[in-house]
């Protein structure tokens, strides 16, 4: 028997004695055996494939105790419960609602190694008492849930995840697990460096859901009625087999929607941050026990929520972004029974996306005031005080000091504190390159628009051009999406001589190096670092000679 074959079956053995697996899915065996060979670790699988299964298995059978950093102390507190059940080493979570006595218990037990799995909220990691314990007890394996929120990209950025790079580092540079269930190439790429990933394995399966069925309905102005969008939504959710999930752009839209469809005699409730925590929690226990049918939500719902039998998801107002578009609609269908899709769009709704996307510029003022204010102190600066001191919002200073930090200037330390880089540079040059960051941030972010509306206007199958967004290369109908139903979607056209292979390399004389993501026809779709995403005719890129192979 081969060392591979020694691992597989360990693997196996702990997947079914300690946590009752038959077998583990696509991308589980191959992520654990990532991280017990101590190479860092990028998995990537849809909610529902058994994330937390590499890290309960790879945890269990590396030696030292595994440090889960998790948005959510609900998901917390469930993961400890599944741990104690399967009686799979000792978990405990550390969070700021607990009781002095109880988080002195959890960090005591750690020291006296009793402890398998220790769960964080990422704030955490700034109190120095939380710091002092792990430092006295560092993990073995340090597993980062929700990845993608460490990324602007990612569809619920959280920067109390920035500093997670630098705990890393601190604690010694364990080796670290990644954990995301939908992550564009952009977003991995972010993940990887801002977690100082070294030379990390990728794992990415499942991302094709081919039990949802996907379609768009489209409401141009000029041609429908004022309101003929949202009376449209109402039916098909009237029609529908429940429960589902509507999702809105607003608050307003939320509360709209729900009194829309009570009065045809649906139990809906709405969902959004503007209420309190313990009504979105009342909310969310309704829908989870099916005392509700229908909630009707902005983004603030999603996270953490896993309903097997969600029988649709359909969107009011279009998302931002594929990466946000995917991760809402893979809610739906978990129990691989059919579900369905839809997208009621108005072209005018991105006019609101596009609106937000350059409502988060930096200007030089700003840039001044914060690298100024960093200079004055000997000492690294906490956030709030820099807040003060500048007059900036903390949403404001965060993105200055993400675009500084990018461009090499400030360090962000594991307190959550900055400190300007050793190496001083001159302001004038740091303010110029830390604008240029942000354009290229803002530019990024239009394409990211383009490539959603390009979905919802998209005379193709559906199912390729989201799959090949994720870096997933498949042709041919899928047979499941409106598209296909219509005769619309067909095999690729053979005549059509591609210049370059999905997910080749490229580089273009002005935007530098880039990715070919896909092919519509006649055009390509190609993600270039500085740009983001852009769509050129073949032919032109082939007279002009507008990409080169990299190296």
């Amino acid at each position: 028997m081969t060392p591979t074959q020694r691992l597989d079956q360990r693997i196996e053995r702990a997947a079914r004695d300690h946590f009752g697996y038959d077998d583990l899915r696509p991308g589980q065996a191959e992520a654990v055996r990532s991280v017990l060979d101590k190479r860092d670790t990028l998995a990537v699988l849809p909610t529902g494939l058994g994330k937390s299964a590499i890290y309960q298995i790879a945890g269990l059978l590396t030696a030292g105790p595994t440090l889960v950093v998790s948005p959510l102390i609900a998901l917390q507190q469930d993961q400890v419960e599944g741990i104690e059940e399967h009686e799979a080493g000792g978990a405990a979570h550390i969070n700021s609602a607990m009781r002095v006595a109880e988080r002195r218990e959890a960090f005591e037990e750690l020291e006296e190694g009793a402890l398998e799995f220790l769960f964080l909220a990422p704030e955490q990691f700034a109190n120095e008492e939380t710091m002092a314990h792990l430092r006295a007890a560092p993990p073995s394996l340090f597993v980062v849930d929700e990845a993608h929120c460490i990324s602007e990209w990612g569809h619920d950025f959280r920067p109390d995840y920035l500093r997670l790079g630098a705990i890393i580092e601190e604690l010694g540079r364990p080796t670290t697990l990644a954990l995301t269930a939908t992550a564009s190439p952009p977003v991995r790429k972010e993940i990887v460096e801002r977690l100082g990933l070294c030379d990390p394995r990728l794992v990415v399966h499942g991302f094709d859901r081919p039990n949802i069925w996907l379609g768009v309905e489209t409401f141009a102005e000029g041609l429908h009625e004022e309101g003929a969008k949202r009376e449209a939504l109402i039916q098909r959710v009237v029609d529908a087999k429940c429960p589902g999930i509507v999702y809105v752009g607003t608050r307003r839209h939320a509360e709209e929607v729900v009194e829309a469809l009570r009065a045809r005699g649906v139990s809906a409730e709405a969902y959004h941050a503007g209420m309190k925590a313990a009504e979105r929690e009342q909310v969310q226990t309704g829908f989870m026990t099916d005392e509700v049918a229908v909630i009707v939500a902005t983004t603030a719902f999603g996270m953490g929520i896993d309903k097997p039998d969600v029988r649709f998801v359909f969107h009011h107002d279009i998302s931002d972004s594929v990466d946000a578009y995917y991760q809402e609609i893979g809610r739906a269908g978990r129990d691989d029974e059919p579900a369905r899709a839809i997208l009621f769009y108005e072209p005018k709704d991105l006019n609101l996306r596009r609106f937000f996307s350059g409502a988060g510029e930096i200007d030089e003022d700003e840039v001044t005031q914060v690298v100024q204010a960093i200079r004055d102190h000997d000492e690294p600066i906490d956030p709030k005080e820099l807040a003060d001191e500048t007059g900036l919002t903390q949403t404001r200073l965060t993105r200055t000091l993400n675009r500084l930090e990018e461009v090499g200037t400030v360090d962000l330390l594991p307190s959550g504190e900055a400190v300007e880089d050793d190496q001083a540079r001159d302001l004038e040059a740091v303010v110029e390159d830390a604008v240029e960051a942000q354009d290229h941030q803002r530019k990024y972010a239009q394409s990211r628009i383009e490539m959603i509306r390009g979905y919802a206007e998209l005379r193709d199958c559906r199912r390729n051009y989201l799959l090949n967004y994720f870096g997933e290369a498949r042709e041919g109908p899928c047979g499941n999406c409106d598209n296909c139903d219509a005769g619309i979607a067909t095999e690729a056209d053979q005549t059509i001589d591609r210049p370059f292979p999905v997910n080749a390399q490229v580089h273009h004389a002005k935007w530098g190096p880039g990715t070919v993501m896909r092919y519509e026809g006649e055009k390509m779709v190609v993600l270039f670092d500085t740009v983001g995403y852009r769509t050129l005719a073949v032919a032109l890129v082939r007279e002009e000679k507008l990409l080169e192979e990299a190296d």
